[in-house]
């Protein structure tokens, strides 16, 4: 059903696009079409293409970037990202060896708004909930004329954008007047494909497709254009690693029993090598896994725009913008826990902060070895249609009204969900050991025998996660000349932002084995050569690496595990009502002022000074699944059930004053001095604001449980601005340029860990049942022989149930809290403006050709600095910038008639990813500094007719993540380089 505000859109539309049909005009000057947009040019080649880049650089207020029309078919780029992080003091995030979101000056993705034709655009992404990133890989460039990034704030932008404001503008039909047309064709191939196992593979080569239409009457005054994509891509990515990261950090001199390394002079001491000193910290894997996962994706994008221009001083504009990105996912794995005993054998480095080079364990009984598949898809659908009207009222003043209401929408695209695990499991594995010494590290299990213990069914789990964002706007602004050299900018606007998203966990915690082995035939698992996923990782070759990898069709083992248990449900996703469904609103009104001047002095010089006021209003509903009870169930896992709901509603408001001043003077002809100074701000992510108490589904023997929640109290960062550049344009596709930026940040959302008991959850771990166990003689680290000696003692017994022996000869059944039993200890995430920090960096812009030969360099380095680093030593929460990193770009350029090559080289320094692992705990997470060559050729056979050969990681660089230290593996990935080759047809 559609809105008021969706109904009066169309309906301007509509009439735009009929009384176009109805009355014939003539011709349309392309900077009439909106007030931001850029002059026009006509772009023929590289040269041309880089001239109007830095046409739009030099003419603009304040220090802006970008890239302008034909220059992205060149570039050796896949999406709109792979393209920005060609500009200095941009770098990308990747997902699958292709670009995903932007970190801008340090600032990351949350913290960069992303723009289209000039309106803020709503995003979603199911792995990344709740966040305000915006996610490129679902846009297409095919329809993207320019990409303008401005740096600096101005009182005309819309707010959220600190590190900097990216508009991502298509192309309109009377910015090329005439009839233009073209499609395209590419053939795809991801050699990442071809390492992985045959049952997942996709397919060799896949295709690409684009269409650009583009058409005005011959009076000038109607305009239609179409651009429509669709692109397939088979791929995939290896990762191994401790994707839980590691137990502790502990203290060389603490003892904890159960968790710690024993003592010198302690049973066990003996068998450690280079003992972490007293004061040293150390940490000890927690799991290790190997995975292959094959990813499929079809991505469609479309847009139609219709123009009409009645009179020469009123343009209408309606367009609509449609994006769908649909992904399939199958992974397996291999998988071991760590259970931390005494008996464990170790080798150390030496260091403050270290984590081990070898570490095994030995175990009185034989353990699993999880044999896990996963098969999911999800499917993002983005839409947005838009009204504009730009009036010449005057020759002195002109009017501008936009107004748009758009959508961003995900969810899951399968009937298993958004993303689901079938772990099965051999009780095999007897002592293993971790090198991790090498790139790959090196899981070793000599006695492991999965004959004589076949693999079976354990534990599952199926998500249903599903998130919609909603944006109406409408702006209306204007500009006012005044006297010979001076112009009054002014405008109001109003912002309505909802963001809305749910969740649902269909979970068995059969850890333990979900039915007998013999329910499950052999032949549904299937042996694969472990290695040669990861013949690209040294040690891969190694002959005490764990050889073979198993695979499985899910739906399959799916049906087979859903039949031998007897509940079908239990395998399947919850698409009804959802266990949380979080809203949040914002509505936000602004209004804004801003005078120009051209000052004729000695050194002729343009000032901008201006101010926007924003009120912004914060409503949040929550409801939530609340626990009920808390169930011990095998070795170290307490499952919490859930049951009943929670509701919670708050509301707050802000309202910002953010002033900016945009100084430029021109030193020379050739020459520019830019200053600004500025405020702006930019909103918490909206998981950090969404109010609900959420709980983690398993809590841990020896750690207890974890559980978060928002505060939609939380008011934006406050970022004030320091720019200063110098550029000189040398000549007309050449430009040196240095910048100096500094950002004081303020009221940013620190996380905080905060210790507390939840909804009255009592948990077995100290009650009477344990304290009885450990009476007989079991350790505390001994959770096997608490258990057998629970179950086979007291059976039948309040919250003591023995359903059975499983394979590894251990009593099964479940131990529940009992009231009487100690609470449970929640570490409870939560966020409040408690932080400030300071960015400060540096920029080298060098753009040069070299005369007439056809030959040029784009070259560029920017540092970033903030004083506010993570401490690795510290074991406590703690708040840094996450993204912050050095990134360097290298690209050689050849041009003439017939052909065009770039050549790229992209870099970017180490940064901290996060401050939290895998499993919750407050512990940094660094990805390792990465360099991807990338190669583009272009041959024009006519001038009608083009081919081009593109490589991307044609380096086949592997991309790895690590925690306190350097060695501390926390994964490795291995993809591979993606060939395309294409055809483009001009009409």
């Amino acid at each position: 059903m559609q809105t008021p505000f969706q109904r009066s859109l169309m309906n301007l539309a509509v009439a735009s696009a009929c009384a176009a049909l109805a009355m014939p005009g003539h011709a349309q000057q392309a900077a009439d079409t909106s007030a931001d947009a850029a002059p026009q040019v006509i772009v023929t080649g590289i040269r041309a293409s880089m001239q109007s880049t830095l046409n739009m650089k030099r003419n603009s207020d304040g220090i802006v970037d970008g890239i302008v029309a034909e220059d992205m078919g060149k570039f050796p780029d896949t999406n709109l990202a792979e393209s920005l992080q060609r500009i200095s003091g941009v770098s990308i995030d990747r997902s699958n060896g292709e670009g995903q979101k932007v970190t801008v000056r340090g600032l990351g993705p949350d913290f960069n708004l992303v723009l289209l034709n000039g309106r803020q655009m709503p995003t979603t992404d199911l792995s990344d909930l709740s966040g305000r990133s915006f996610d490129f890989s679902n846009l297409a460039s095919e329809s993207i004329s320019q990409l303008q990034v401005y740096k600096t704030g101005r009182a005309d932008s819309p707010t959220g954008g600190i590190g900097a404001t990216i508009n991502v503008v298509t192309g309109r039909p009377f910015d090329n007047p005439g009839l233009h047309s073209s499609i395209g064709v590419k053939a795809v191939k991801d050699t990442s494909n071809d390492h992985l196992p045959d049952a997942v593979k996709g397919k060799s080569v896949t295709p690409e497709v684009s269409g650009i239409y583009s058409n005005t009457s011959a009076d000038g005054r109607f305009g239609v254009s179409l651009s429509a994509s669709f692109q397939s891509r088979d791929s995939g990515f290896n990762r191994a690693g401790l994707f839980n990261g590691y137990q502790g950090p502990y203290l060389g001199s603490a003892v904890i029993d159960g968790q710690t390394l024993p003592q010198p002079g302690q049973p066990g001491s003996q068998n450690i090598t280079n003992r972490p000193a007293p004061d040293a910290l150390y940490s000890i894997p927690q799991n290790m896994n190997y995975n292959v996962a094959a990813v499929q994706r079809q991505r469609t994008n479309g847009q139609l725009t219709l123009q009409f221009r009645p009179v020469k001083e009123l343009t209408t504009t309606a367009d609509y913008t449609y994006s769908e990105n649909k992904i399939q996912t199958k992974r397996n794995e291999l998988s071991v826990w760590f259970a931390q005993t005494p008996t464990s054998t170790s080798s150390w480095p030496s260091g403050h902060v270290v984590s081990p080079l070898t570490y095994a364990e030995v175990y009185p009984t034989p353990q699993d070895i999880s044999v896990v598949g996963s098969d999911f898809a999800t499917k993002t659908k983005n839409q947005s249609l838009g009204f504009n009207a730009v009036w010449k009222a005057s020759p002195s003043l002109k009017l501008e009204f936009d107004a748009h209401h758009s959508t961003a929408e995900s969810g899951a695209d399968s009937p298993f969900g958004s993303e689901n695990a079938l772990s099965n499991a051999s009780f095999s594995r007897g002592p293993t050991k971790l090198d991790l010494t090498h790139e790959l590290p090196i899981l070793s299990m000599p006695a492991a025998n999965l004959a004589a213990a076949p693999i079976q069914a354990a534990g599952s789990w199926f998500h249903n996660s599903y998130e919609k964002s909603v944006i109406k706007q409408a702006q209306a602004k204007g500009s006012l000349k005044l006297m010979e050299a001076s112009e009054l900018n002014f405008g109001v606007g109003y912002t309505d932002t909802t963001n809305r998203s749910t969740y649902s966990n269909v979970q068995n915690n059969t850890w333990g084995g979900a039915t007998k082995a013999s329910d499950y035939p052999a032949a549904l698992f299937q042996a694969n050569s472990l290695p040669s996923f990861f013949n690209k990782l040294g040690g891969s070759n190694s002959p005490d690496l764990f050889a073979t990898l198993y695979t499985f069709d899910f739906a399959k083992v799916r049906q087979v595990t859903a039949n031998a248990v007897g509940n079908q449900a239990a395998y399947l996703p919850n698409f009804g009502t959802p266990d949380t469904d979080r809203k949040l609103q914002e509505k936000t009104t602004s209004g804004y002022l801003a005078f120009n001047t051209d000052w004729d002095t000695a050194i002729p010089f343009h000032s901008s000074v201006g101010v926007r006021v924003e009120r912004t209003k914060v409503s949040s509903t929550a409801q939530v699944l609340p626990g009920t009870a808390v169930v011990w169930v095998a070795q170290n896992e307490l499952p919490l059930t859930f049951g009943g709901q929670a509701f919670s509603n708050a509301d707050a408001s802000y309202t910002n004053v953010l002033p900016a001043l945009n100084l430029d003077a021109d030193l020379r002809s050739d020459m520019k001095l830019r200053a600004s100074i500025g405020t702006t701000i930019g909103r918490a992510r909206y998981d950090q604001l969404q109010g609900g108490l959420t709980l983690g589904t398993i809590a841990n023997v020896f750690t207890g449980g974890s559980a978060s929640v928002g505060n939609p109290a939380l008011k934006p960062v406050k970022s004030k601005n320091l720019d200063v550049a110098w550029e000189w344009y040398y000549d007309k596709q050449s430009l040196l340029s240095l910048a100096y930026f500094r950002k004081q940040l303020d009221n940013y959302a620190g996380q905080t860990l905060v210790s507390q008991t939840l909804y009255d959850l009592h948990t077995p771990i100290g009650g009477a049942y344990y304290k009885a166990a450990l009476a007989s003689g079991c350790g505390a680290a001994d959770t096997n022989c608490i258990r057998n000696y629970i179950l086979g003692n007291f059976d039948g017994q309040p919250g003591v149930k023995k359903t059975g022996v499983k394979g590894d000869g251990m009593l099964d059944g479940t131990i529940t809290g009992l009231p009487t039993d100690p609470l449970l200890n929640f570490q409870t995430t939560t966020y409040a403006n408690q932080k400030s920090a300071n960015v400060s960096g540096a920029e080298v812009n060098l753009q040069h050709m070299f005369g007439q030969s056809g030959f040029g360099v784009q070259a560029n380095y920017t540092y970033v600095h903030s004083p506010l680093k993570y401490n690795n030593a510290d074991v406590n929460d703690q708040f840094a910038i996450l993204g912050l990193s050095n990134s360097a770009n290298l690209v050689g350029i050849f041009e003439n008639k017939d052909w065009s090559v770039r050549v790229a080289y992209n870099w970017r320094d180490e940064f901290l990813a996060a401050t939290v692992d895998g499993n919750g705990r407050a512990a940094p997470v660094y990805t390792d500094a990465y360099g991807q060559v990338d190669v583009s050729i272009g041959y024009n056979f006519n001038k009608n007719l083009s081919f081009q050969l593109e490589a991307i990681n044609l380096n086949d660089a592997t991309q790895r993540q690590h925690g306190r230290t350097s060695a501390s593996t926390l994964n490795v990935t291995q993809a591979g380089p993606r060939y395309m080759i294409g055809a483009r047809y001009k009409f």
